[in-house]
This record gives C-alpha cells, sequence and structure tokens, in this order.
C-alpha cells in the first residue's frame, strides 16, 4: 500500500494533518494547525436507509475547516508536556446525501481537539524513549488499520431528527467526516515502536448517532519486521438508553468485544497480508453473540512501470454483529467497503460477505490511480436485499504544495430495489455515482 499525502489528510491522524511551526525556542514548540477538505457529490439514485423517499439524482457538496494551536514544552529527562486546541467548522449544502443522513442545511463551529498529555522521554529507560505517553481531554483514537475504532468519525446531518424525535446533527460534512474526536478520553501508551507496546484507554463519546457510547479497554501489539501482531479487548460500559433502541444500539451497555490481528509482509518483500478476527458478545443476552473477520493479501510488482499492486480481501460479518467506530483508515475502501454501499445504500460492515480485490499504480511521485470491485453477498439476514456489486475508479493528485485533488467514480448495481427489499429507491437500476475531493494543506 502507498501512503500518499491524500492517505495523511482523510485519515483525520490525532495529530494535525498540516501544522505551522511558528515557534520553536528552548525546547518550547508551538504550531498552527490548519486542516481544510471540500467535496463535491453527485448520485443518480438514492437509498432509503436514512430519510430519502423520492427516487432521483441528488447533487450535494461537503466541506468544513479545523484550525488551532497545538505544541509541546519539554520539562527534564527529555520527558515533555504536550497539548492541542482545535475548532472544526463545516457544513453541507444542495440536496444531501444520497442515503439522506443530512439535508444540505447543516452548518456548525465546534471545539473538537483539546487535551493535554505527557511523554516520558529518557524517565523510564526500561520502556525505552518517550514509552510512556498519557494524555486525556477530547482527542481521536485509533486501534489497528481502524477495523473497530478509527475515532468518533460518524457524522450524520440533521435529516432523520424529524423521523426519530433526536437531534443527531454534528453540522453536516458526512463523507468527510469532519469530526473524528471522542468527547472525553483517557489514554496511556506503554512502549516504542518495536517489539511489545500497549494502549489501555477509556473512551466516552458524545454523538447521538452512536448512542453516545462509553467504552474502555486494553490493546496489546508486537511489532517486527515481519509484521504486528494486535490483540484487544473493549467493554462497552454505557449508552443514553433513550437513544439506543431508536438506532439498534440496545447491546451496546455490557459489550465485550475481542479481536486478533496481523499486518505486515511476514518478511516478503513486495507482500501484503492483513487480516483480524473479532467474537462479540452482547449486554443485552436477548441477542447472540456475533463474529467478523477479514483475511487480504497483496503484491506489489516493484520491477513493473508505475510499480502496480492487486489485493483480494474476503471479509465477513455476522448478522448481530455491531462495527462500533470504524472509519477510512489506509486508503479507499478500508473501512468504507464501496463508496457507494458504504456511505448510503447499505451494508454498514454488519450482516454481510464481501468480495473485494483492489489494483493500484502510481505513474508519478504526485499521482496514483486505483480500481476497487465489491461484491455483496449473503446480507440482511442472509436474505440477499442488499446483494450488489460495485466498482470504483478514482485517483490521488497532488496538483500543488497546497492543494490535493482526488476524482471518483461509482458504478454500483444492486439486485433488489427498494420495493423488493433493498434500499435503493424507484428501481435496481444501475446508479453511477460521481465525488471529487480537493484537500487544502496550509
Amino acid at each position: 500500500m502507498t501512503h500518499s499525502l491524500l492517505y495523511l489528510a482523510l485519515v483525520g491522524l490525532s495529530a494535525p494533518a498540516s501544522a505551522y511551526n511558528f515557534y520553536n525556542q528552548d525546547g518550547t514548540e508551538l504550531n498552527l494547525d490548519i486542516e481544510a477538505m471540500l467535496g463535491v457529490f453527485s448520485s443518480q439514485e438514492t437509498y432509503n436507509l436514512g430519510a430519502k423517499s423520492e427516487a432521483g439524482e441528488t447533487t450535494w457538496q461537503e466541506g468544513f475547516i479545523k484550525y488551532g494551536l497545538s505544541g509541546s514544552h519539554i520539562i527534564g529527562a527529555n520527558s515533555s508536556v504536550y497539548g492541542a486546541l482545535n475548532l472544526v467548522s463545516s457544513g453541507t449544502w444542495g440536496d444531501g446525501d444520497a442515503g439522506g443522513f443530512s439535508s444540505g442545511n447543516e452548518r456548525r463551529t465546534a471545539l473538537e481537539d483539546a487535551y493535554v498529555g505527557w511523554r516520558s522521554g529518557d524517565l523510564i529507560q526500561a520502556l525505552g524513549q518517550d514509552g510512556l505517553d498519557i494524555s486525556v481531554g477530547r482527542q481521536a483514537f485509533t486501534i489497528g488499520d481502524g477495523f473497530l475504532v478509527n475515532g468518533d468519525s460518524l457524522n450524520f446531518g440533521d435529516a432523520l431528527n424529524p423521523l426519530l424525535g433526536v437531534d443527531l446533527d454534528r453540522g453536516g460534512a458526512y463523507w468527510l467526516a469532519a469530526r473524528k474526536a471522542f468527547d472525553q478520553t483517557a489514554i496511556a501508551r506503554i512502549g516504542g515502536s518495536d517489539g511489545l507496546r500497549a494502549d489501555l484507554f477509556w473512551l466516552d463519546s458524545d454523538n447521538k448517532a452512536q448512542a453516545q457510547m462509553e467504552l474502555a479497554g486494553a490493546n496489546a501489539e508486537y511489532v517486527t519486521p515481519r509484521g504486528t501482531f494486535g490483540l484487544t479487548y473493549i467493554e462497552g460500559l454505557d449508552v443514553d438508553d433513550d437513544i439506543a433502541p431508536l438506532l439498534g444500539y440496545n447491546s451496546r451497555d455490557g459489550q465485550q468485544t475481542v479481536s486478533l490481528r496481523y499486518q505486515g509482509n511476514a518478511g516478503i518483500e513486495n507482500l501484503f497480508l492483513s487480516g483480524e478476527f473479532v467474537t462479540q458478545e452482547p449486554g443485552d443476552s436477548s441477542f447472540d453473540d456475533a463474529k467478523a473477520w477479514y483475511a487480504e493479501a497483496g503484491w506489489t510488482f516493484s520491477d513493473v512501470i508505475w510499480s502496480p499492486s492487486v489485493n483480494y480481501r474476503y471479509s465477513s460479518f455476522e448478522e448481530n454483529f455491531d462495527p462500533l467506530f470504524f472509519g477510512f483508515n489506509r486508503g479507499y475502501g478500508t473501512w468504507f467497503q464501496g463508496e457507494v454501499a458504504a456511505n448510503y445504500a447499505g451494508p454498514f460492515n454488519s450482516d454481510a460477505d464481501v468480495h473485494h480485490v483492489g489494483l493500484k499504480a502510481t505513474p508519478s511521485e504526485t499521482l496514483s490511480v486505483g480500481a476497487l470491485f465489491f461484491n455483496f453477498r449473503d446480507t440482511a439476514g442472509g436474505s440477499g436485499n442488499l446483494n450488489a456489486q460495485e466498482i470504483d475508479l478514482y485517483a490521488e493528485w497532488v496538483a500543488a504544495p497546497h492543494l490535493i485533488i482526488s476524482p471518483l467514480v461509482g458504478v454500483y448495481t444492486p439486485d433488489n430495489s427498494a420495493a423488493e427489499g433493498g434500499s435503493q429507491i424507484g428501481s435496481d437500476d444501475t446508479n453511477v455515482y460521481g465525488q471529487i475531493i480537493a484537500i487544502v494543506p496550509f
């Protein structure tokens, strides 16, 4: 997998994507953080999993700008305190998204990051440089490649509010996922970048679309030159009891999730391997236990012009599996599988088997192009109501030092229309979907 500037901007790492250092002296560093994104979207078809009720083409625009300050100060033995304070201004315009989760009337400016932390520097020799890192406050948090947790990045608009009687609006920018920070966190990162390391975490979401879930757990990783092995335990501690039943999150309070994963090349250059197996015990005994897993293999032809790569992945999600806080992480298709399916039509990493083939090539240092194929099967309790195929063609282009552009065209073909039990309103015709994303790093 290549790691382009687009990847860094879209993932929304805990450190801001863009930072201008305007003070660095006597162990004190202060940065001006700015990250801006704009998206233009068009879909020939609409979907009824949100608030859409009529068939037809929909077009809309999304945008956000994140801005604020971050910094650090060395306090002795090369240990340091650090922190950030950022706001996000976001909005959606036009018809609202094709799934009906936003209306096009959303606008919001609110606090995003507000955290402080301490890194141990050379203070704890047994743990290595910065082997202990403790932070608290509003911040994003990711486990592995985001299969279960990749920030609190579900950004519903206001379209569902009249239907559910709950204000789910986070200010628009549904696809762009403008807001990713958990409302309250306490995180301890133990160990360095090699060997055995761990995370202890407590996360509290203020996102009503996630039923304001509170969760805690531990993540252990063993990092080797051949790959990273990971083991994670997550326990659901609380939800909003009024909202959870409306969204089908009745089983989150007391839910126990265990994940075992691997990602690396097994010591073979050009090989990519990744896999994860998850078991989930619901907090409500009226729900069955659920499992989800995936296995992926890829190869990069590094000696061929444009260094093309090909990946195949099979993922399976049982009917009651709760995908929690998954998100965009290592590129298109992870973990939003299909731009139409994953954002508007469903399934949403639950109750489905997915075959995926990805192709990518890099014609130049500033341009990469790719194609993604998805085949969704055994969906909706085995009824096949959300069975579909999708092909996405995309490019990632660093057009200028302060402009990154990524166009994408998707062709989505459902097996069933809404009248036949699917989600596409009107018919089961093929939908041609388009988007273009611009990232402006300062």
